[in-house]
């Protein structure tokens, strides 16, 4: 099982902000596909749209025509088929304003029983045909209905070779109340370009809104990534101040301990050897020897805040150098028995913050091998490649699972959490690696420089 801190490797803090060029031409493109996509996807359901308010207004033209022009001049001569009524009603028909514009290309008007009593088309006059449901239905109802007609039926044969044709129909009576169906046939291209003429009218309004809100978007964007910069500017200003405040105040507590408890109780171990030494004759053995346990007790406190001072504040990584202090890190590993090896290029040129991150690692790697690892072997090395420093501590301890790092974490042990953000300040890398029974692996990487 790998672990890995969600530290992504970045460029060095120092090296200048991050520019923002880069992620906004990306919500610029993105918001303009967006656009295009909306406006394709607004094009075919506006033309959807425009297309069915055409096929509306061809209703309400045929019904115009219905009920201007047919219903005035139907007799009972023109269902008699009288010549002169057939004329006249010819006549009206062709001269009315909505035939006139040469949409509608065929007129056909129908009793109950199939049989067309007119037609602009002479030769339809006097025929049969059984109607359809649809058109019986309409009759019956009294509604306008609207279709591609079957250019196949027989009674559609002159039509044939007009291209697709809408068929719009719906009942006109005689005065004395009896029901005819009347029927006009109009070029679906004239329906297609009204709905054209529709989609023209709204698609460049609606098309300059959404560049309008791309254009507002975009500086909106830059204001909110700026403002996000600065926070994260700020916030790692803040954490450098924090870790700086941290080193000040390690090196004024080391200080304390050394000049103040330290040296007191070297005072005190030396006062009780000598008491032990020159103890008068007589002086019970008892009293001898709980002096020297003292003294001894004494000076093995000595060695533990000593030690807890290089902890603190490390004088050998300023004066010695990181491999120095690195030695003295694994000093107390190798006072408990464990096996420990340390390898550190002797060549690899770091500067001083480098330093410091990679001993800061190494301090907290060794500090969890000591308190959960129970480890017999611990490996450390040190090298340097390509302006990139790494830090590998390894060990052969018992390990760790997600579960167990979480509970830690919610302890309040956030010491890996903390160190990632260091790492991920100086524009590097941290990557733990664990399994049960199969050790860690504590893996930091930062530029040298």
């Amino acid at each position: 099982m790998r672990l890995r801190l969600p530290f992504p490797r970045r460029q060095q803090a120092d090296r200048g902000p991050v520019s923002m060029a880069r992620p906004l031409a990306q919500f610029a493109l993105t918001g303009l596909l967006a656009l295009v996509l909306v406006a394709v996807i607004s094009y075919f359901v506006l033309r959807s749209i425009g297309t069915k308010q055409a096929i509306r207004d061809a209703r309400n033209e045929a019904a115009q025509l219905a009920r201007n022009v047919v219903e005035p001049a139907l007799t009972p001569q023109l269902i008699a088929g009288d010549p002169k009524a057939l004329a006249d009603f010819d006549r009206r028909i062709r001269q009315s304003e909505l035939s006139a514009g040469g949409n509608i290309v065929r007129v056909k008007l129908w009793t109950r029983d199939g049989n067309i009593v007119y037609s602009d088309e002479p030769k339809l006059i006097g025929t049969s045909y059984p109607l359809g449901e649809e058109e019986i239905e309409a009759m019956a109802h009294g509604a306008t209905q609207a279709e591609l007609s079957d250019l196949s039926r027989p009674e559609n044969q002159y039509e044939r070779g007009q291209g697709k044709l809408l068929e719009v129909y719906l009942p006109v009576r005689l005065a004395n109340g009896q029901p005819l169906l009347f029927e006009t046939y109009q070029k679906f291209t004239s329906i297609t370009a009204s709905g054209r003429s529709i989609l023209r009218s709204f698609l460049p309004a609606f098309l300059a809104a959404l560049a309008l809100l791309w254009a507002i978007q975009s500086p909106l964007a830059w204001s909110m990534a700026r403002r996000l910069r600065q926070g994260q500017t700020e916030r790692e200003e803040l954490l450098i101040s924090a870790v700086d405040a941290s080193n000040v105040e390690r090196r004024r507590i080391a200080s304390d301990l050394h000049d103040g408890p330290v040296q007191e109780l070297a005072g005190l171990s030396f006062s009780l050897a000598g008491a032990a030494d020159s103890a008068p004759a007589g002086t019970p053995p008892e009293v001898v020897g709980t002096l020297k346990e003292s003294a001894s007790v004494t000076r093995q406190i000595m060695r533990r805040l000593r030690a807890l001072l290089v902890e603190i504040h490390p004088p050998n990584l300023h004066a010695a150098g990181l491999e120095a202090a690195l030695s003295d890190l694994l000093t107390p590993l190798s006072a408990n028995g464990v096996t420990t090896h340390l390898d550190v290029n002797g060549g690899t040129a770091l500067s001083p913050a480098a330093e410091a991150i990679l001993f800061r690692g190494a301090q907290e790697a060794i500090r969890n091998v000591i308190g959960h690892s129970r480890a017999s072997r611990v490996d450390v090395s040190v090298s340097a490649v390509n302006g990139t420093a790494r830090l590998v501590v390894q060990d052969d301890g018992r390990g760790f699972d997600p579960e167990e790092r979480g509970r830690r974490r919610d302890e309040g042990h956030i010491g890996l959490s903390l160190m990632g953000d260091l790492v991920h300040h100086m524009g590097g890398h941290l990557e733990v690696t664990s399994a049960p029974g199969k050790g860690t692996r504590f893996d930091l990487e930062v530029p040298t420089t």
